[in-house]
């Protein structure tokens, strides 16, 4: 079985933190938007996906402290709830989609996806990901992952 990642809103770490409680993460808890991404991970690929959308380098990106950050941990880490930088947030709510679709190319190259990125599917994945980003910002709530493993 793959890792499931589900990228969702929520106003604050704490409030992000307390679908790790939830049987089936922010699918199946109240009030949270959901976008469902099977495989694409939030630390590496959205790392990538940052220093691509910002030009910003990647080692910049591993820098900031909510790079990465688990707000939750269950299970000895089988599952996390993990934040997305709020550089990534701003830069996927501020794409627009054609420029989605041109950095999903050179994203897809990658070798976080093993030479089967395809580029098309992938620029659907980040307008999707983009409108989650966009309708947060307008609820001033902040991103984050729910993975299983």
């Amino acid at each position: 079985m793959g890792i499931l990642c589900d990228y969702f809103s929520a106003p604050d770490d704490d409030a992000a933190a307390t679908v790790a409680d939830v049987l089936g993460g922010p699918r199946s808890a109240s009030g949270f938007e959901v976008v469902e991404l099977k495989g694409i991970q939030p630390v590496v690929q959205l790392g990538t996906l940052e220093a691509l959308l910002t030009g910003v380098a990647y080692d910049v990106v591993t820098e900031n402290p909510r790079w990465g950050q688990a707000v939750a941990v269950r299970h000895d880490g089988e599952l996390l709830v993990i934040s997305l930088t709020d550089e990534l947030h701003a830069a996927l709510a501020d794409a627009s989609e054609s420029r989605l679709r041109e950095v999903a190319v050179p994203w897809s190259e990658t070798e976080e996806f093993w030479g089967r990125g395809e580029p098309s599917l992938l620029a659907e994945v980040l307008i999707e990901l983009a409108g989650l980003a966009r309708r947060a910002t307008a609820r001033s709530e902040r991103l984050y992952c729910w993975v299983c493993v």
